[in-house]
């Protein structure tokens, strides 16, 4: 079967499809026939061997996977031929594939293979940063960075579905529209969001800050909480220095920075990648989580699409095509 793969971590120019051998599932897994995978972030780290976790190459990208039940261990809840969505680490660019039973998630059926391909890792990382880590309340104000991009529209629609208001920040008039219509109740650029969000706030700041960019704006994404606001690190998308924090303004201003590894706690949680996705259905079916997806690819493709990730180019969630 065809696999998009890393030979060498040379970047996304170098990823290339290969053939490889059919998966076997084990007796906790589950078979799915892959329809279409989603383009993250994570997968062009692994394609320049700059993520946390570096599988020896070569080795199959692969995140996200939207597709059918091929078979499913008794007991699973699920059934040959179902529509489903999974995740994981690695590995599902691939025409077929074998996942533990608690990363497959049945999907409802006004999801598309296309949202389903958009919907694990982006949105139950959003889920986790919002509910676990923020303790957000309905009512409460929302910031988040690169709102235009697939992380970013994932947290715009949970912090929304929880509730709350949300002031999208881009880094173009271009990339304003797709924040719009992920739901975001405010939109500002990224130069001078700090001025724009204390106005928007009447002078008292915001009581989360989704951070998925990091770079030059930590600081004054810090001066824009109001008191007893939390600071999500999610990501570094911008690149460069990872930034710093001076503590005193914490303590001065009763503020927190906070620590998002969804990952990470999902692999001393089992079962908890179950309760997340039981918590974002009733989202799903109030329309409040409707993946925005971006560009579609043809499989011989990922590279193009993850040297366009890259670029800053992709607004949405970009996905793969495998069949149709």
């Amino acid at each position: 079967m065809r696999a998009v793969q890393v030979v060498t971590t040379t970047g996304p120019a170098d990823v290339v499809v290969n053939d490889v051998p059919e998966p076997e599932a084990g007796p906790d897994e589950v078979l799915v026939e892959v329809h279409r995978v989603g383009v993250s972030f994570p997968d062009l780290l692994l394609s320049r061997g700059e993520y946390q976790l570096r599988p020896e190459p070569p080795f199959s990208l692969g995140v996200d996977v939207a597709g059918t039940v091929l078979s499913a261990p008794d007991g699973s809840g699920l059934a040959v031929g179902q529509r489903v969505a999974g995740v994981a680490g690695h590995g599902n660019a691939q025409e077929r594939v074998a996942l533990p039973v608690g990363s497959v998630f049945a999907l409802p059926d006004e999801v598309t293979f296309d949202q389903g391909a958009a919907l694990p890792m982006n949105y139950l990382t959003a889920e986790f940063a919002l509910h676990q880590r923020a303790g957000l309340q309905p009512g409460e104000t929302v910031l988040v960075h690169g709102a235009a991009g697939g992380l970013g529209t994932a947290t715009v629609q949970v912090a929304v579905g929880m509730g709350a208001r949300v002031v999208a920040v881009v880094g173009s008039e271009a990339k304003r529209e797709t924040a719009t219509a992920a739901g975001a109740h405010d939109v500002v650029l990224r130069d001078g969001f700090k001025d724009a969000v204390r106005e928007l706030t009447g002078g008292r700041g915001v009581d989360v800050v989704a951070d998925i960019v990091g770079g030059d704006a930590f600081t004054d994404s810090l001066r824009s909480l109001a008191p007893l606001g939390r600071l999500l690190v999610l990501g570094f998308a911008a690149g460069g220095e990872i930034p710093q924090v001076k503590v005193n303004r914490l303590l001065l201003n009763n503020v927190d920075v906070r620590g998002v590894g969804w990952g990470a706690y999902t692999f001393v949680a089992p079962g908890y990648m179950q309760e997340q996705w039981q918590r974002l259905l009733p989202m799903v079916a109030a329309g409040a989580v409707r993946p925005p997806v971006g560009r579609v690819y043809e499989l011989d493709a990922f590279g193009q699409a993850l040297t366009d990730l890259a670029e800053r180019r992709a607004q949405g969630k970009s996905v793969v095509r495998v069949r149709d």
